[in-house]
């Protein structure tokens, strides 16, 4: 599922494509990518005619599209949405679901989704924030983010460090690749408690979750097949950097000991055994 560097990349493509531009009309080829929407297709359709796309926004993995009636478009990628630019005239692509015209005839937004996971609706009164996402977390690239305040509620918690960066209404956009990522910089095994973490141990991770954020934003986030892409469907490139995730058996990059593959929540957790030693007491 996208996380929160690929879905920067999909906003930052779109807000230097999409400000500014009216929307002439709107099609929705299949219903599930609308099924948010409760008034259903025909109205998100035309509730959108003839409004002004003012801007594009995100908080953790969800995006929205701000309106020039204080509505916004808000969406969210799933496991395989994808948000294309492509000219007028450009074949369709098989998992077309929503396609949005521009009165400019220029390039069209489309959105794709193989897995239909993902889904568009309209937040009526949403530009600032749509209430459907009011109760997600800052994330720790957004300056309005406090580290103190995230500190303390981190350590306050009584479980797993890992399942704490998962928590959407603690931090929001970490997923699996960029919490293993962080841990390992920060030499914490994924089960570590929480309310066992000192307070420079929780704001060094804290400092090693945003590196790792800005560092896959500023390479276009991390595509292991083809379903992520950013809006010209280029792919993200920041797997090279990795150092665990995905990397079982291989040699941990510091130590050179064979990086460890867990189960953990229906997924799996890499870590070094050697850098990132299994807690006494671990929360799993």
């Amino acid at each position: 599922m996208p996380e929160l560097p690929e879905v920067e990349t999909v906003r930052q493509g779109l807000e230097r494509h999409v400000t500014d531009r009216r929307i002439k009309s709107v099609e929705v080829l299949h219903p599930r990518a609308v099924r948010r929407h409760v008034a259903g297709p025909a109205d998100f359709a035309a509730a959108l005619a003839d409004r002004t796309v003012t801007g594009v926004r995100r908080r953790g993995k969800y995006l929205w599209l701000p309106l020039d009636d204080d509505a916004a478009i808000l969406g969210h990628l799933g496991m395989s949405g994808q948000m294309l630019l492509q000219p007028v005239g450009t074949p369709d692509e098989i998992h077309l679901r929503v396609r949005f015209r521009f009165d400019d005839d220029g390039p069209e937004l489309r959105f794709v989704d193989q897995r239909t996971f993902g889904g568009l609706s309209l937040s009526p009164g949403g530009a600032e924030l749509p209430g459907e996402i009011s109760h997600i977390a800052l994330d720790p690239v957004d300056p309005s983010f406090v580290d103190d305040q995230f500190v303390d509620a981190l350590r306050r918690k009584r479980t797993g460090v890992k399942r704490a960066l998962l928590d959407q209404t603690l931090i929001s956009g970490v997923g699996n690749i960029y919490a293993d990522e962080s841990l390992w910089r920060a030499r914490l095994h994924w089960a570590r408690p929480t309310d066992a973490l000192t307070r420079p141990q929780a704001r060094t991770l804290l400092g090693h979750v945003r590196d790792v954020l800005n560092e896959a934003i500023g390479q276009g986030g991390t595509s292991f097949d083809s379903l992520y892409v950013n809006v010209n469907g280029e792919s993200g490139y920041f797997d090279r950097s990795l150092a665990v995730y995905g990397r079982g058996g291989e040699p941990c990059p510091r130590c050179g000991a064979p990086v460890r593959r867990d189960p953990f929540m229906n997924r799996s957790s890499y870590s070094c055994p050697r850098c990132q030693p299994m807690p006494r007491q671990p929360r799993l």
